[in-house]
């Protein structure tokens, strides 16, 4: 790890925010409403291989993806998703709730560091989320902003172009090994894996990747105390 990052830069969903939940919330009622019922860590896991499906070029806006992962598990599932079904996930996602540990911790190393947000995302829809987490951030990179998703190393070029800073001066810390672990990596960056689902079968709602990153932490209070903020 870098001895002494000026940048903290995260990803989102599933890193500050807690999307799973989120999803599960969101698709629940959908499948029930079918009459089809599917165990958390399945449905997640379904949902991890469509919106990796759906991210792929051209590009097109999240809500966008995440209509066609709601086709998807229909399909998997058994159920023809009607109209009504399609935005459920994008209209909810402003109501995704934080991690416990998130603002605390995002506002006690926002006294030292410079914090940015490199995530998956529209820029409407992060609009939504930033009242959540209650923490104004130096820079904010949407897959938006740069036409493709993570794991695409553009993202991640696009943010470095945006801070201007050397890679030794900056710590990418993130949930997904997919998204953003193994391509910050190979960019040489910094990691710190918040490792979420620690103790629990699966990979959920990310795709799995064979990468191993600086710093693993089960949380973002761990990162905090970690730099000496809290």
């Amino acid at each position: 790890m870098v001895s002494e990052p000026d940048i903290l830069s995260f990803d989102c969903y599933g890193t500050l925010i807690d999307w799973e939940a989120g999803i599960l919330s969101a698709l629940a009622p959908v499948l029930a409403r079918y009459g089809r019922s599917a165990p958390d860590d399945e449905l997640l896991e379904a949902f991890a291989t469509l919106e990796a499906g759906a991210e792929q070029p051209p590009y097109r806006p999240y809500a966008a993806v995440l209509r066609e992962v709601v086709e998807g598990l229909g399909r998997r599932f058994g159920f023809a998703a009607g109209e009504a079904d399609h935005g459920v996930l994008s209209a909810s996602l402003g109501d995704w709730p934080a991690f416990p540990d998130t603002r605390d911790a995002l506002l006690a190393l926002k006294t030292k560091y410079r914090l940015a947000i490199i995530s998956n995302i529209d820029d409407n829809l992060f609009a939504k989320t930033s009242r959540t987490l209650g923490v104004e951030f130096d820079w904010v990179v949407t897959a938006e902003q740069v036409g493709s998703y993570k794991p695409s190393l553009e993202n991640f070029r696009h943010a470095l172009a945006r801070f201007g800073a050397p890679k030794d001066k900056i710590l990418h810390v993130a949930q997904s090994l997919y998204h953003d672990i193994a391509p910050a990596q190979s960019l040489g960056l910094s990691t710190v894996w918040v490792n979420r689902r620690r103790g629990r079968p699966g990979h959920g709602a990310t795709p799995p990747a064979a990468v191993r990153p600086d710093i693993e932490v089960p949380d973002l209070r761990s990162l905090a105390v970690l730099l000496g903020v809290a």
